[in-house]
């Protein structure tokens, strides 16, 4: 980790002072630039969807913006990592497909995630789950997902989007060249931030095994820099903006849910989230945790979980979005330099604010954000989610990930990748079995006729 010496927040009587009276899970591991940098590594997924479904859905923007400050001020505290809040994934693309969910259809499917995972959490079950899954598939859920993000950021990066469609609605328009959302804006984001003094790694390792420090967490803030210009770039786009603006937040009301809002919620939004939210949102945030932070003690699935069915069992009745925490948010946060809880507090608090202050008109500042930006973002979290499934020792296991990945990348479901790589596991398992059993029962055999031999070679002997 980069060391705290010349940061005025980390060091100093003043600052050891002041850190008996901070919680350690938000106490600042690295600076305090690499934790703002970290706070907006997520922003490349929750800002398309969100957009979308205010445009598209009429959700109140507003009310999502302050929940979800409040889920990340509680995740920070909670497990001192920058654990993401995200919106479900599954609900949002069904929202905005042709089945269009109406806000309490969308807010039926959250409350009915939320109900399972709570029972999953609260009964252990999910931390069995947790414990029998081959670590072959969870990696495989991760690869898919990783590379998802980046296929997806490369549309955003290369073509025009139209958000009032869908959160992934990419047109067969190319992006123009040059202007304030064009495709040399995006490509210079990306080398600043490839090229920028860290970007959030630790160290490398020298061919002998050895370590050696290659940069430190980042002292330039790369994604926090190009996420201000990409704010800067709205009001430069369209000046007019600032006259759609109004000051205070929305009012909170609850949402009227009848018993067809229910159904429909359940089994058009629910049922496709509930494998992507136990897969992605708890299991594979749990493997990814303990990759990115060896020294912590290892996330408890069912705390996670637990976490999950709380959140929506008290933004949903609002009419705030579904949400659930992701490891792409999670790889994202870390790869811009997220190290401890303070990373999601310092986005809870410009979430917070922006929805206190200005409510849904906010909506009319992210829908001239340069979407080139966006994509940006979004790949290197896709990337750094992908490179965690890496660590395969074997060519059977890295089979079984391929294949898991795959499926779930060409038939658009995780669930079906997952059963995929299950049933692909065990097949080779048992294979592996039957010829364990086959050489245990020739080893048996082989001694067998050796007894005999030496029996018969004692007997002519005596004889």
């Amino acid at each position: 980790m980069a060391s705290s010496a010349g940061d005025p927040l980390l060091s100093g009587e003043a600052g050891d002072g002041r850190r008996r009276f901070v919680p350690s899970t938000i106490r600042l591991k690295t600076s305090v630039w690499s934790e703002l940098g970290g706070a907006v590594g997520d922003l490349g997924t929750y800002i398309p969807i969100v957009l979308a479904l205010s445009l598209a859905s009429h959700l109140d923007l507003g009310t999502t913006l302050i929940f979800t400050a409040l889920y990340n001020f509680a995740t920070g505290l909670l497990f001192g990592i920058p654990m993401p809040v995200q919106p479900m994934k599954s609900i949002a693309a069904v929202a905005l497909s042709s089945a269009h969910l109406t806000i309490p259809q969308i807010m039926s499917a959250g409350l009915a995630v939320a109900a399972i995972l709570l029972f999953l959490g609260v009964t252990g079950l999910m931390t069995t789950l947790y414990r029998l899954l081959p670590l072959p598939v969870v990696r495989g859920v991760q690869l898919s997902q990783g590379l998802s993000f980046a296929f997806t950021a490369v549309k955003y990066i290369r073509y025009v989007q139209d958000f009032s469609r869908s959160s992934s609605a990419s047109t067969s328009v190319p992006r123009p060249l040059l202007g304030l959302d064009g495709l040399v804006l995006a490509l210079a984001a990306l080398l600043f931030i490839i090229l920028a003094p860290g970007s959030g790694d630790d160290e490398d390792v020298n061919r002998d095994g050895t370590s050696r420090r290659r940069r430190s967490c980042s002292r330039v803030p790369a994604a926090l820099i190009v996420f201000a210009l990409g704010l800067v770039l709205c009001f430069v786009r369209d000046p007019s903006i600032l006259q759609d603006l109004r000051f205070g937040p929305a009012p909170l009301g609850l949402v009227k849910i009848t018993w067809d809002d229910f159904k429909i919620g359940f089994w058009e939004g629910a049922v496709p989230q509930l494998p992507l939210s136990v897969l992605n949102s708890v299991i594979a945030v749990c493997k990814l945790s303990s990759d990115l932070f060896p020294e912590r003690a290892e996330l408890s699935p069912a705390r996670v979980s637990v976490s999950v069915g709380l959140m929506n069992f008290v933004g949903c009745w609002f009419g705030a979005m579904p949400c659930c925490h992701g490891a792409g948010g999670l790889a994202g946060q870390y790869r811009f330099g997220g190290r401890s809880g303070a990373s999601v507090v310092f986005l809870a608090i410009g979430k917070l604010a922006l929805g206190l202050v200005f409510g849904n008109s906010f909506v009319t500042i992210l829908g001239q954000f340069p979407i080139g930006i966006l994509g940006v973002m979004l790949l290197f979290s896709g990337i750094e989610l992908a490179m965690a499934s890496r660590d395969m020792g074997s060519k059977q296991e890295s089979f079984v990930m391929l294949v898991c990945a795959g499926v779930s990348l060409t038939g658009s479901s995780a669930a079906l990748g997952f059963i995929s790589g299950i049933v692909l596991y065990l097949l080779l398992r048992l294979r592996d079995l039957e010829w364990d059993i086959r050489g245990l029962l020739g080893r048996w055999a082989a001694g067998r006729r050796q007894s005999t031999n030496e029996a018969n070679e004692d007997g002519a002997g005596d004889a």
